[in-house]
């Protein structure tokens, strides 16, 4: 099936984004990039996202915020603010939406580790691959030390 050679009208730019905002929540960059690749036209888009963003329709921080909560129990803040830059969510609403689940990291950090390891490491080596691996779903360095050292040494570590 081709797509028609024809530029899609302003009615169905409205109803594509209306029902791509029916699934799920958007950022507004994600919106642009997928109406953009649909053939519409930039200033149409601009205009109606700005139309949906006065209803509030649309909002980045709403979209941050829904992310934050879908993907909060497998990743950590520094890998969570990377995807929410890659669909194009400001440095103030990313930092805003993360500190206020800030409280939880080192409990999801503890919680993702037991899921995959469940017991203290044995030796240093096994230790650096327990960290490597937190590190990688995107904890910071300090949230993985308070998670595995207390996990690890339990009332031994300061």
């Amino acid at each position: 099936m081709t797509k028609p050679s024809k530029t899609p009208e302003a009615g169905d730019l409205r109803e594509r984004a209306l029902r791509l905002l029916a699934r799920r929540e958007h950022s507004r960059a994600e919106l642009v990039r997928k109406l953009g690749q649909a053939g519409f036209v930039q200033h149409d888009i601009d205009a109606l996202l700005d139309e949906f963003e006065e209803k509030n329709w649309l909002s980045d921080r709403r979209f941050a915020e829904s992310y934050v909560a879908d993907h909060r129990a497998r990743a950590g803040s520094v890998k969570l603010a990377y995807e929410l830059r890659q669909r194009g969510v400001s440095e103030a609403v990313i930092e805003d939406v993360l500190s206020e689940n800030h409280d939880s990291e080192i409990e999801r950090a503890r919680e993702v580790w037991q899921k995959k390891f469940g017991t203290p490491p044995t030796d240093a080596a096994e230790r650096v691959r327990q960290m490597r691996f937190l590190q990688s779903r995107g904890f910071t360095p300090e949230t993985i030390r308070y998670a595995i050292g207390s996990t690890t040494y339990g009332a031994q570590s300061n």
